[in-house]
């Protein structure tokens, strides 16, 4: 039976991939919408999506150089990246308080980065399955269990999300605060389904 990936690896892998996911659609979104904005707006939306870009290709170059590394560096390494994701969040909350006022720029931004959160919960459900199918049957009842629950949360939010895609006039902080709650039960989930196969995976003591 094949041996399973480095699980305890795979969860600080699939955060910053589904981060990156995250940066890559909210500046697709923005760049389109700026399309949208009177010249001198336009200008200005023009340096912060350059700012968000740079923060964006920074985080990616620190994760990247852990891309071999062993867990004890991703979890040193780890605050880093936290701290860079929330300076590419709060840029962001700036370009909306400035430049991208217009309630369709948010609903168009949050419709983008809410499908790449589902996308990222499809992504880590179907790997953490094809893992789990490396691992003995004897062994898999927590991890069935896990990737039932992971199934559900991912349900769940998604359709708290649609409601608010179709509500259509919150704030962009009430709409980036859906996102963090998702993405914070997106993290918790795979994270102790990972867990789950990292147990399962391990000999026998």
């Amino acid at each position: 039976m094949p041996e399973p990936v480095q699980s305890s690896l795979q969860f600080y892998l699939n955060w910053t991939k589904e981060r990156i996911e995250e940066m890559d659609a909210t500046l697709a979104s923005l760049a389109s919408t700026a399309a949208w904005l009177q010249a001198d707006s336009k200008r200005s939306a023009e340096q912060l999506i350059a700012g968000l870009k740079k923060r964006r290709d920074e985080f990616s170059a620190a994760a990247n150089k852990q891309a071999e590394a062993h867990e004890a560096a991703w979890q040193s390494v780890k605050a880093q990246l936290e701290s860079q994701w929330q300076q590419f969040e709060a840029q962001i909350k700036t370009y909306f308080e400035t430049v991208g006022k217009q309630a369709e720029q948010q609903q168009a931004a949050f419709r983008d980065v809410a499908a790449a959160q589902a996308k990222a919960w499809r992504r880590a459900a179907d790997t953490l399955r094809e893992q789990a199918d490396k691992v003995a049957a004897a062994r898999r009842v927590d991890i069935d269990a896990l990737l039932e629950r992971l199934k559900v949360e991912a349900a769940d939010a998604e359709a708290q999300l649609q409601k608010l895609k179709q509500a259509g006039s919150q704030s962009w902080a009430s709409l980036s605060a859906a996102l963090a709650d998702s993405r914070k039960r997106f993290d918790q989930a795979t994270r102790e389904a990972w867990e789950a196969v990292k147990r399962a995976a391990s000999p026998k003591t």
